[in-house]
């Protein structure tokens, strides 16, 4: 993946972008997911997203050795933290009101690098994580992600509304005892939490 990074560096209308790994079972695990890996990228505009997605030989080799995809257009609502020194979705902020009256659904991405001193610490929390997010009312799909394993951690959500993204957040007490413990024990050198609407969901069987 480090070589297909810096083969994009010169790809116009990408401002931000980060090929990932995965983690097995539901993600939340130290095993990695050697199956299924992950590219997330800022763009200007869609249109230079698609023609990068479809015409780009590191996407068209990929496509080619893969059995499916699943492409995840998001629109980004609110961000806050940084992401390699910087807040990729900031400057792309969507305003609520533009899609107040519509069904789509949510999308959360929390990332984050790990203090070496409080990996084992992080680690040992993880189990309880996984089980609050599984029991959560609203979500429909979540999965580990990250750029360098044990270090640096990341995970994509859908959720079904904001409404089901707030209550986990705010109401839940296996969510709230999680948040306790990240600022008591400072886990995260750097972290960021961003939501999204999804505004499309597409899977394809390749091969």
């Amino acid at each position: 993946m480090g070589i297909a990074a810096s083969k994009l560096k010169s790809v116009e209308g990408l401002q931000f972008y980060k090929f990932l790994g995965t983690g097995g079972g539901n993600g939340f695990s130290l095993t990695p997911d050697f199956s299924t890996y992950a590219f997330l990228g800022v763009w200007d505009n869609i249109s230079q997203y698609y023609s990068c997605l479809n015409e780009h030989p590191v996407f068209l080799e990929y496509t080619q050795k893969a059995s499916s995809k699943r492409d995840l257009v998001l629109s980004p609502v609110n961000s806050h933290g940084k992401w390699s020194g910087t807040n990729p979705f900031k400057t792309q902020e969507a305003s609520k009101a533009n899609f107040k009256d519509s069904n789509l659904k949510a999308v959360v991405i929390t990332r984050a690098t790990l203090r070496w001193n409080r990996l084992l610490s992080f680690w040992k929390a993880v189990p309880e994580a996984s089980r609050a997010i599984m029991n959560a009312q609203g979500v429909s799909y979540f999965k580990g992600i990250g750029e360098l394993p044990f270090i640096q951690q990341a995970t994509v959500s859908i959720w079904e509304s904001f409404d089901a993204v707030n209550t986990f957040a705010y109401k839940g007490k296996e969510h709230a005892v999680i948040v306790k413990k990240t600022r008591q024990k400072k886990w995260y050198k750097e972290d960021l939490f961003s939501r999204f609407f999804l505004i499309s969901d597409t899977t394809i069987n390749l091969n």
